[in-house]
């Protein structure tokens, strides 16, 4: 009783505080404890691939901040047995509320064949559509493909929301000082592993953002220096194509959830001040949304393609965000509260924006709802910026420049990830300095 009259106070002064100053909010999560044994090797030559994919589905659901992998010493049964039947039992005493087993086999074309079961331990079933689930036999490099899109099925069956697991973050890898900072594109798995470069570092470039099918990314590109060009990149061919030249233009575009149009903000000569744009990427034609004497940029897509939402100065000296058809009618202003916003993006679920504000020296990464309603603080940081949201919309990752330097400015960048509650805060380790992250879609 004691507990809930103090948690009651918490929220009640919380609340009353509010107006005085923003605060970050911080969800307390309860860990589920699952067991996660090995893979069982049919095929004694396969027995370390096994050993992997387990370990990668652990390290994936235990970093995902909702599940608690059981250390594998603390097990009783073995995996042989354990192929046949699980003692339910066994799993109750050392408190698991999840079982994962599976097996793995290697068949005559040198391909792997990957099976696995998942039990609730309370209720001894299994919880997955069929007795077990199997892959196609794959060749034995894309093991690590194989493990993610099993935590995918682990996470979406256990917790009811979809997966995020078998994706990949682009982002922008920085090296050097201030007065001559180097900045290559490149891209990894949501785990860190498979990283590379896609660019040699001997150009600029900026704020890339991925399309639908997780196979192209825009990108801003200062190769010449007086006017930025955007890119189209297909990360699997590793051919670009010029989208064109856009003077004033601070933002890469983004992709309307079909693929078919880029968003994007840039100033027309003719006009003098940055509106926003959606080209058609097959007839090359663009239109003009917003037509306002203000600065309206950095705009992003709702999921079904039929809003935008951007910042824009239109009602004064702070940056605030709208939201507009994409005919641009209905435009609105949803941002209530005092500071200055930017980088808005739409979740993939549709029922939330991300976005960076600055407000009283400080940086933010924070949410609200679409109609501008229970805006909510989740990040700081001397410099914080560039929400990209995962798939399920459950988690974002963004970049933080912490104050490092003698002068009282900023250090290296570096990128994070974090539970959309607040929780789980982890830091994203990469060879060098990173910012402006994407997340992909999933790619199965």
């Amino acid at each position: 009783m004691k507990k809930i009259f103090i948690f009651i106070f918490i929220i009640i002064f919380s609340f009353r505080c509010y107006s005085l100053e923003v605060t970050l909010t911080q969800g307390t999560i309860e860990t589920t404890p699952i067991a996660i044994t090995d893979l069982y090797a049919i095929n004694s030559d396969v027995s370390k691939i096994g050993k992997n994919i387990s370990t990668v589905i652990s390290n994936n659901l235990e970093r995902s901040g909702l599940f608690i992998p059981i250390d594998k010493k603390a097990f009783i049964q073995n995996i042989e047995s354990l192929k046949k039947q699980p003692r339910f039992e066994d799993w109750k005493l050392i408190k698991a509320q999840y079982l994962f087993s599976g097996t793995i086999s290697i068949n005559s074309d040198d391909k792997i064949l990957v099976c696995f079961k998942l039990f609730d331990v309370l209720s001894q079933k299994s919880i997955l559509p069929k007795k077990k689930i199997c892959f196609n036999p794959v060749n034995k490099r894309a093991w690590r493909r194989i493990s993610h899109y099993i935590s995918d099925i682990v996470f979406e069956k256990i917790t009811g929301e979809g997966g995020y697991f078998d994706t990949r973050i682009v982002y922008i890898a920085e090296i050097g000082t201030k007065e001559n900072r180097q900045k290559r594109l490149a891209i990894m798995d949501q785990d860190q592993a498979n990283h590379r470069f896609l660019t040699d570092g001997s150009y600029l470039v900026l704020t890339p953002r991925f399309s639908p099918n997780s196979q192209k990314i825009t990108y801003m590109s200062y190769a010449n220096p007086s006017s930025p060009r955007v890119f189209i990149f297909d990360i699997e061919t590793g051919q670009q194509e010029i989208v064109g030249e856009f003077p004033g233009m601070t933002f890469a575009p983004r992709f309307s959830p079909d693929g078919k149009q880029i968003v994007m903000s840039y100033s027309d000569p003719d006009i003098g001040n940055s509106e926003i744009y959606i080209l058609d990427l097959a007839t090359r034609v663009s239109r003009r949304i917003t037509n306002n004497s203000a600065i309206d940029v950095s705009a992003s897509f709702s999921p079904d393609g039929k809003k935008i939402v951007f910042n824009s100065d239109r009602s004064g000296k702070r940056r605030q965000l709208y939201i507009a058809d994409i005919n641009g009618k209905n435009t609105k202003r949803i941002s209530r509260e005092s500071g200055s916003y930017y980088t808005p993006v739409w979740s993939p679920r549709g029922d939330m924006i991300a976005f960076t504000k600055y407000e009283n020296g400080q940086f933010y990464i924070g949410v609200m709802e679409t109609n501008g309603t229970n805006e909510r603080m989740i990040s700081k940081a001397f410099h914080v910026e560039g929400p990209t949201w995962s798939p399920n919309g459950r988690y974002l990752m963004y970049f933080k420049e912490e104050r490092t330097a003698e002068d009282g400015s900023g250090g290296e960048s570096s990128l994070f990830s974090i539970d959309l509650t607040g929780h789980n805060e982890r830091k994203i380790i990469t060879p060098l300095g990173g910012s402006d992250p994407a997340w992909s879609p999933l790619m199965h």
